[in-house]
C-alpha cells in the first residue's frame, strides 16, 4: 500500500520511468510465451523453442537492469531521514524498493499475457501484426505453465533490486585527509582480457559464411554455441570495462596541466566512474552487438529479422539507452551539492555547461572507437 502512494504522488519524470520498467517486463514476458507457444505448436522442435527460450535471457538481464536503475534513483530510496522517523530503516526501504519493482513487473507481465493470447486469436480476432502461428495459434497453452514463466521476469527483478540497494556498511571518511583521493576502479583489465577471449573464441568457434548465423527468434537455425558465447564473454568484458574506461576518460582529461574546465571535468568523470561506468559499458555492449548483427545479416539478405527480433532487440536496446540515461541523471542528482557551491562562489553556468559538454565529449571519443572496434572484430570473422 505505501508503495502505491508514493507512486501516485510521485513526479512525472518518475512515473515515467516506472512506465518504462513496466513496458520492458511486458515485451520481455511477450517473449517468453512466444516461445512457450512455439513449444506447444512444435513439439518436434525441441531445440529451436530451446533456442528461442535462451535468447530471451538477454532481454530479461536488461529488463533487470533497467529496473535497478529505476529503483536506484526513485526519490522514495533517498528519503532516510523522513522514513527513519516513520520507522522505516535501511532494511524496510529496501523492500519498499523491491516491493514496487515487483508491482511493476507484475503489472507488465499481465499486459504481456493478454496481448499474447490476443495475437494468438483466442481473445477475438488476431490483429494480424505478428503470425499466430509463430506464436503456436490452435494448440492449448497451459495456462498454469503459461503464469510460472512469467513469474521468472519479477522474480528476476526484484532478485537484483534487492541485491543492488542491500544496505551495506561504509567505513567512514579519515579526517586526516581533507581531501581523499578517488580510488581508480579494479575492472579495466579484466574487462579488456575477457573482451579479447571473447573475440578469440568467436573467431575458434566461427563457422566462416553467412549460412551459420545465429538462429534469431522464428528466422534462423543452426550455429555454433561457441558464436554466442564469443559474444556473451565480448559483452561481460565491455560492462567490466565500464567503470575503468569512464575513470580512464577522467585522467585524459586532467593530464599535460590542465585549466579549471578541464580539470573539472576529469575529476567529476573519476569520482562518478562507478556510478555510470557499469550502465555505459552495457550501453556500448548492446551497440557493439546491434552494429554486429546488422553488418551480419545484410551479408544474408535471406535471412530477415522476424517481429519477435525486433521485440527482444527494441527490449535490450531501450532498456541499455535509458538506465544510461537515468545513471546520468543519478550522478547530476549526486552533484548537486557541489554545484550549488560553485554556483555561490560565483562560477558562471555557461562553464559547467562547457564542462558537461566536455565530459560528454570524452567519453564519446574513447568507448566511441572502442565500441566500433569490438563490433567490427566480432563481425569480421563471421562474414569472411
Amino acid at each position: 500500500m505505501l508503495a502505491l502512494r508514493l507512486a501516485r504522488g510521485s513526479h512525472p519524470l518518475v512515473k515515467l520511468r516506472r512506465l518504462g520498467v513496466t513496458a520492458a517486463a511486458a515485451g520481455t514476458g511477450f517473449l517468453l510465451l512466444s516461445a512457450l507457444g512455439h513449444a506447444a505448436g512444435h513439439p518436434d522442435s525441441t531445440g529451436d523453442s530451446l533456442m528461442r527460450l535462451l535468447w530471451c535471457a538477454a532481454p530479461l538481464a536488461a529488463t533487470a537492469q533497467f529496473a535497478v536503475s529505476v529503483a536506484r534513483t526513485d526519490p522514495a530510496a533517498r528519503l532516510h531521514r523522513g522514513m527513519t522517523a516513520a520507522g522505516l530503516g535501511p532494511v524496510r526501504l529496501t523492500l519498499l524498493a523491491a516491493a514496487s519493482t515487483a508491482l511493476l513487473c507484475v503489472l507488465g507481465v499481465l499486459l504481456s499475457l493478454f496481448a499474447f493470447f490476443r495475437f494468438r486469436g483466442d481473445i477475438g480476432s488476431a490483429p494480424g501484426l505478428i503470425d499466430s502461428r509463430m506464436l503456436g495459434a490452435g494448440h492449448p497453452v497451459p495456462l498454469v505453465g503459461a503464469l510460472i514463466l512469467l513469474s521468472v521476469v519479477p522474480v528476476t527483478a526484484v532478485a537484483a533490486t534487492a541485491v543492488a540497494l542491500r544496505p551495506r556498511d561504509e567505513a567512514p571518511a579519515p579526517e586526516t585527509e581533507a581531501r581523499p583521493k578517488t580510488v581508480p576502479p579494479v575492472g579495466l583489465p579484466w574487462g579488456m582480457a575477457l573482451t579479447a577471449a571473447g573475440l578469440a573464441l568467436e573467431a575458434y568457434t566461427s563457422p566462416g559464411s553467412p549460412e551459420g548465423l545465429l538462429p534469431l527468434p522464428g528466422r534462423l537455425t543452426g550455429s555454433p554455441p561457441g558464436v554466442l558465447a564469443g559474444w556473451t564473454l565480448s559483452a561481460f568484458g565491455l560492462v567490466l570495462a565500464g567503470p575503468g574506461l569512464v575513470y580512464l576518460c577522467g585522467w585524459l582529461l586532467c593530464a599535460a596541466r590542465p585549466g579549471a574546465l578541464r580539470l573539472l571535468s576529469g575529476r567529476v568523470l573519476q569520482e562518478e566512474s562507478r556510478r555510470i561506468g557499469r550502465p555505459l559499458g552495457v550501453l556500448c555492449a548492446v551497440a557493439s552487438g546491434a552494429y554486429a548483427g546488422v553488418n551480419l545479416y545484410e551479408a544474408a539478405p535471406s535471412h530477415p529479422f522476424g517481429p519477435l527480433t525486433a521485440i527482444g532487440a527494441a527490449v535490450v536496446l531501450a532498456c541499455a539507452a535509458a538506465s544510461a540515461l537515468t545513471a546520468a541523471l543519478e550522478s547530476r542528482s549526486a552533484r548537486a551539492h557541489t554545484t550549488a557551491a560553485l554556483r555561490r562562489l560565483g562560477t558562471p553556468g555557461s562553464v559547467l555547461r562547457r564542462a558537461a559538454a566536455l565530459r560528454a565529449a570524452a567519453l564519446v571519443l574513447v568507448l566511441g572507437p572502442l565500441t566500433w572496434a569490438v563490433a567490427g572484430m566480432a563481425t569480421l570473422p563471421l562474414v569472411q
